[in-house]
């Protein structure tokens, strides 16, 4: 059977849907939990029910994470169902990616070998199932600039996200530290 539920976190309600103790897909929020349960719903063919605990801890971690706090979400077992060896491959690398660490497009491509696979790997993680679990959001294009990002909200969910884990470029300051207060991402 697949399950799926909905939580609460800081920044509104995520959905969760599993294959036994499997994650299969994440749901960041949209403007209302009812839009967030349907479109799990569809996505997954899955049924609202109680998550086995396994699939609680992975929530317990995840809203840990929007918390501020640092938890391993690369110890929660996903299920990536179908994903060409391609994407498999950007996903893994994705999950690599330190608590509020960032990379761009181009810097996943050269891991891969060829940096003209950039923009495959932007469609790549624009599909991602596992949004939060693999963190695509921590991906930027090139010189940090900040491109689409499919959640709803947009790009200012991808700003949020980044800000609660203290996002930096490289080694360097915060990623919105330079920035005038008034165009900061509201926390």
């Amino acid at each position: 059977m697949t399950g799926f539920s909905l939580f609460l976190t800081p920044i509104g309600t995520c959905g969760i849907a599993w294959r036994g103790n499997t994650v299969i897909a994440t749901r960041l929020p949209d403007a209302e939990p009812e839009t967030t349960r349907r479109r799990l719903a569809d996505q997954t063919k899955g049924e609202e029910a109680a998550a086995p605990e396994i699939i609680r801890l992975a929530v317990t971690a995840i809203t840990a994470l929007f918390e501020g706090e640092r938890p391993d979400l690369n110890a929660i077992i996903c299920d990536q169902g179908e994903t060409d060896p391609f994407a498999v491959e950007v996903y893994a690398l994705t999950r690599r990616l330190g608590i509020g660490e960032t990379t761009t497009y181009g810097a996943i491509a050269r891991q891969m070998g060829d940096i003209a696979l950039s923009r495959r790997v932007g469609q790549t993680l624009g599909r991602n199932r596992l949004p939060i679990i693999v963190p695509c959001h921590r991906v930027m294009g090139a010189g940090g600039k900040l491109t689409r990002f499919s959640a709803s909200g947009g790009v200012e969910t991808k700003l949020r996200m980044l800000a609660i884990k203290g996002a930096t470029l490289g080694n360097g300051p915060g990623l919105f530290d330079d920035l005038p207060l008034a165009t900061k991402p509201s926390a």
